[in-house]
C-alpha cells in the first residue's frame, strides 16, 4: 500500500499542534513514499544521460530511457506514438503547439485551463457545454465547418469542477471528420488510468507534480509524424545529429529531438515510478470522500458548489464552491492558519469559466448576490482522510 510523505503535524496560532489536511492536492500533489524512495536509490548513480561509457552514465541512461518505457506502457501508447518528457502539462502543450503543422485549425472550448487555452495560433473556441452530450454535438457540428488539417485541444477533468468530459466520443467525433484530438490529462492521470489507444486519442499531456511525483517532469505522448516534422522544440545539444564546420545542423527524429539539453533524469525516474504504483491503488476511498464533501457542502445554505454539466455528473477529487458573504482570501487564510487546512483559491487558470461559474453558483444561492471574485478548492488524493474533510465543513459551517 503506498502513502504519502507530509508533516505529521503543524502548529496553530494557540501552540496547539494537528494533523495537517493537505486539500490542494489537485494544485501540487505531495510525494509517493515508494517515489521518493526511488529518487534516493537513483542519487549515488546521478550521472550524464545519452553521453558517456562509465558507469553514472550508463546506469543514468538505463534509468531515463526504462522511464520512458514505462510512461509508454502505462499510457498504453500505439506503435506510431512517442513520448517526449517535458518540464510540466503546460510545457507539453506549447510543445504541442510548436509542433502543429502550418495552416492546422485548432478546435477548443471555453472551459479549459489556461494551458490548453493559450498556446494555440487563433483557435476556434466553442463556447462552455451545459452537459457532456452536448460537448460532443457541438464538436459535431463545426468540424465540419472547418477546412484543411484540425486539432481538437480537450481536457479530460477539469481542473475547476473535477468533471469528467467525454473524451472517447469527442475522439470518435474528431476522427469521423478526419481531425486529430489532443488531451490534457493532468487531472485525470492521478485519479483513473489512462488508456490513449483505448480512447482512441493522438496526444495526451499530463505532469508529474500532479502525478505525486514532485520532481520537475512532464509528458507529452502521442503520434510522432507531427512532432519529427516540426523544428525542436529547444535547439541545443542532445537534439543534434551533427553539425558542421558551416553550422549546418541535422537533428535528431524521435523524443530526442525536442529534448535538448541535460535531461531531468530525477524527474522522469520519479514520474515512471508513480505510474507503477498508482496502478495497483484502489481510488474508491477517495471516490467515498468527495461524494462526503459534496453532500456536505450541499446541507449549507450559504456554501454552492461550481459545476459544468450537472450534480451527478462523474468526477474525480475536485470540489469548487462560493462562499456567500465571506471573502475567500480572508477564508483561505482561517483555514490554513487556525485550523491547518490548505486549500486552493482563485480562478485556478481558467478564468473565463471560473468567472461563469461563480456567477451561476452565486446566483443559485441568492439571485440578488454579487458573486465572489475568487472559488475556494478543495481536492482529495492519497493521504485524505474522513477527518479532513469533516474538519473543512464544520468551519465552513460555523462561517455561514
Amino acid at each position: 500500500m503506498v502513502s504519502v510523505l507530509s508533516p505529521a503535524e503543524v502548529k496553530r496560532p494557540d501552540g496547539s499542534s494537528i494533523e495537517f489536511a493537505n486539500l490542494d492536492i489537485a494544485a501540487t500533489a505531495p510525494c509517493l513514499d515508494v517515489v521518493a524512495e526511488a529518487v534516493a536509490d537513483l542519487l549515488p548513480w546521478y550521472g550524464s544521460v545519452h553521453r558517456g561509457a562509465g558507469a553514472l552514465a550508463r546506469r543514468s541512461t538505463l534509468a531515463y530511457e526504462q522511464a520512458r518505457e514505462t510512461v509508454f506502457d502505462h499510457l498504453g501508447c500505439g506503435p506510431h506514438d512517442t513520448v517526449v518528457f517535458t518540464r510540466n502539462t503546460t510545457d507539453a502543450l506549447n510543445l504541442l503547439a510548436h509542433a502543429v503543422p502550418a495552416g492546422t485549425t485548432v478546435v477548443t472550448f471555453d472551459a479549459e485551463h489556461h494551458a490548453n487555452l493559450l498556446p494555440w495560433r487563433e483557435p476556434v473556441r466553442l463556447g462552455v457545454p451545459r452537459s457532456a452530450a452536448e460537448a460532443v454535438a457541438t464538436l459535431a457540428e463545426t468540424l465540419p465547418t472547418l477546412t484543411g488539417p484540425v486539432l481538437v485541444a480537450v481536457t479530460a477533468a477539469s481542473n475547476v469542477t473535477g468533471e469528467l468530459w467525454p473524451i472517447a466520443e469527442l475522439a470518435e467525433v474528431a476522427h469521423r471528420h478526419g481531425a486529430r484530438i489532443a488531451v490534457d490529462a493532468a487531472q485525470l492521470a492521478p485519479h483513473a488510468a489512462v488508456d490513449m489507444t483505448a480512447l482512441d486519442v493522438d496526444y495526451l499531456a499530463l505532469s508529474g507534480h500532479k502525478l505525486y511525483a514532485p520532481f520537475g517532469a512532464g509528458v507529452l505522448a502521442g503520434r510522432a509524424d507531427w512532432l519529427d516534422a516540426a523544428p525542436p522544440y529547444l535547439a541545443g545539444g542532445g537534439a543534434t545529429a551533427a553539425v558542421s564546420a558551416d553550422f549546418t545542423v541535422r537533428w535528431h527524429d524521435g523524443p530526442a529531438r525536442h529534448e535538448a539539453g541535460t535531461p531531468n533524469l530525477i524527474g522522469v525516474v520519479a514520474l515512471a515510478t508513480a505510474f507503477r504504483a498508482l496502478a495497483d491503488v484502489d481510488m474508491s476511498e477517495e471516490h467515498r470522500l468527495v461524494a462526503r464533501l459534496r453532500a456536505g457542502i450541499s446541507a449549507l445554505p450559504h456554501v454552492e458548489e461550481l459545476r459544468l454539466f450537472g450534480p451527478e455528473a462523474p468526477r474525480v477529487g475536485i470540489v469548487s464552491f462560493a462562499v456567500l458573504g465571506r471573502d475567500p482570501d480572508e477564508l483561505n487564510t482561517v483555514l490554513g492558519r487556525d485550523h491547518a487546512i490548505g486549500v486552493r483559491t482563485g480562478l485556478f487558470c481558467a478564468h473565463p469559466l471560473t468567472r461563469r461559474l461563480l456567477a451561476e453558483a452565486t446566483a443559485r444561492l441568492d439571485p440578488a448576490a454579487e458573486p465572489p471574485g475568487a472559488a475556494i478548492r478543495a481536492s482529495a488524493g492519497i493521504g485524505t482522510t474522513e477527518e479532513h474533510i469533516d474538519r473543512l465543513l464544520a468551519v465552513l459551517a460555523a462561517h455561514g
